[in-house]
């Protein structure tokens, strides 16, 4: 079985920062922000950050295929407003050609928020249109869409939503999911028994199939099942537990993709790594 484990690293002082964190915490994956994921403007990519994230990235020994670069929590694609929404779908392509530039081929986004001012499904039909949008003004980058806990009036909380907005591609073969562990286990659903997660996987493959998963989010949860909270936590000391972290590890339906610790403990990062690893059963 092939897994690729790692964690969301820092990349302050640049992108070339990245892989040399995740080489110190023995990731085999990572993921990263390409740019300060606070602010709407950044400065351009230098040609040397990028010579110098290829080198330490093959110091890593990293494949490219493995790293999961995260798009900024101010994106909302789906914005009520035309014009936050295009300031938005702006950030966003800059985010996709930050990747192209880096040789990385997937970009990992929240789907968006109707902020309560427009239906679900108005809203789902204004993120479809970024989506294709920066299709149309890309090459190499899959939109990885994730899952969400549905917090607020995040949209994205259910399989559907998600399906949804893969139909309406114009490029179906550069859009897919990243499933979060414990956004979907905030949003109702269960993966902590061998029955539950027998039961949620095969929803999710139903609505929208295996063959559309790029990555995984590994967190466990602070908050309750189905609470629609988005608090993640260490494994193994939420309330998901850590049988549904070892289904995932020897389920040959995830292989060949960045499985990836947002758990809230970097200095533990190490450890949870191998704890994963370990619940491979040889």
């Amino acid at each position: 079985m092939a897994k690729f484990v790692g964690a969301h690293v820092s990349a302050a002082g640049g992108v070339h920062n990245a892989p040399k964190n995740a080489k110190n915490i023995n990731a085999k994956a990572f993921a990263l922000f390409t740019k300060n994921q606070r602010q709407w403007q950044a400065k351009p990519l230098k040609a040397e950050h990028i010579q110098r994230f290829n080198e330490e990235l093959q110091k890593a020994g990293i494949d490219r295929k493995h790293i999961l670069p995260h798009d900024s929590y101010l994106i909302n694609l789906g914005h009520p407003e035309e014009a936050k929404r295009q300031k938005s779908l702006d950030a966003f392509l800059d985010e996709v050609e930050r990747c192209e530039l880096l040789g990385l081929d997937k970009l990992n986004f929240h789907p968006g928020s109707h902020l309560r001012q427009i239906s679900e499904e108005e809203c789902l039909e204004l993120i479809a249109k970024s989506m294709n949008e920066a299709l149309r003004q890309s090459d190499n980058v899959t939109l990885v869409i994730e899952n969400t806990a549905g917090q607020g009036s995040n949209l994205g909380y259910r399989f559907e939503h998600l399906r949804f907005l893969i139909d309406r591609s114009i490029d179906k073969s550069r859009v897919g999911v990243c499933l979060d562990t414990a956004h979907m286990f905030a949003a109702g659903y269960d993966i902590r028994t061998p029955e539950a997660y027998k039961k949620t996987m095969e929803a999710f493959d139903k609505a929208i199939g295996f063959d559309y998963l790029k990555g995984m989010h590994i967190n466990d949860s602070k908050a309750a099942f189905g609470s629609r909270v988005d608090r993640h936590h260490s494994l193994g000391h939420g309330h998901i537990g850590l049988e549904a972290f070892k289904l995932i590890m020897n389920d040959d339906r995830i292989e060949d993709i960045p499985l990836i610790l947002e758990t809230i403990d970097e200095s533990i990062w190490a450890q949870e790594i191998a704890l994963l690893y370990s619940f491979v059963e040889r």
